[in-house]
């Protein structure tokens, strides 16, 4: 059974930790992101980060009904950063754009707690407050609704798939991540024209290319493609 969280009224009249620190939900969710940051996406535990909060690790339960609750929260702070580094031009295309990329970034700041938080759903007010706006945008087009959902989808889904896949290469070590890349220089420009023709007339295109994040060309041929939907009154 989850625990029951209390009020934030109530958690300020508690006693500060072991270090002097009030807690609160803002404060446990920045130290979350620092313990994922140091341990990685399966390093985050209630032990873990109640020492790095001073505080017993029961503690965390005032505020949070679980770690997963706690998982939430992470991904919500991260679509909060999101939308406070964007700011509206009016223009469709430039505010989408602007927008995806702001979530990727957000993201991949802190590759660890992406894994961890990518694929969920929070429901909490900042994940809220990014769709309302992104759904705000393309029915202001002019969009039929389910051509509208079906664009957020496909726009939101992409934009944090894309910084779940980048992030799990920023989080290997650098050896690791290197040794991926020259595979491009090392296995894939060796294969025989014979065998594999395309691979070969195309590697070195390969090796200067995959090191690199797809999402920027991938977005633009989402926007390309919502673009061809517009209404006349809308391009």
């Amino acid at each position: 059974m989850a625990k029951h969280v209390v009020p934030e009224a109530a958690r300020r009249r508690r006693r500060p930790t072991r270090t002097g620190t009030v807690l609160s939900e803002e404060i446990i969710v920045d130290t979350a992101l620092r313990v994922l940051r140091e341990h990685g996406s399966t390093g985050l535990t209630a032990r873990r980060l109640g020492m790095a909060l001073g505080a017993d690790p029961s503690t965390l339960y005032r505020y949070f009904a679980g770690m997963d609750d706690l998982t939430r929260a992470i991904g919500d702070e991260l679509m909060g950063r999101a939308l406070g580094s964007w700011a509206a031009t009016g223009d469709w295309r430039t505010d989408l754009r602007a927008l995806g990329r702001a979530v990727y970034a957000a993201y991949l700041a802190h590759p660890q707690a992406a894994l961890l938080t990518a694929s969920r759903v929070t429901g909490r007010p900042r994940e809220i407050a990014v769709d309302e706006t992104i759904l705000g945008i393309l029915r202001g087009t002019g969009l039929p609704d389910p051509v509208a959902v079906r664009v957020y989808h496909a726009f939101i889904d992409q934009s944090l798939a894309f910084a779940a896949l980048d992030a799990g290469s920023l989080a290997l070590t650098a050896e690791a991540r290197t040794q991926d890349e020259e595979m491009w220089h090392t296995a894939y420009a060796r294969l025989p024209a014979a065998s594999h023709p395309n691979i070969a007339a195309t590697a070195h295109l390969l090796a200067r290319r995959m090191p690199h994040s797809a999402y920027p060309a991938a977005l633009e041929m989402l926007l390309e493609h919502t673009a061809a939907q517009l209404p006349p009154s809308g391009t």
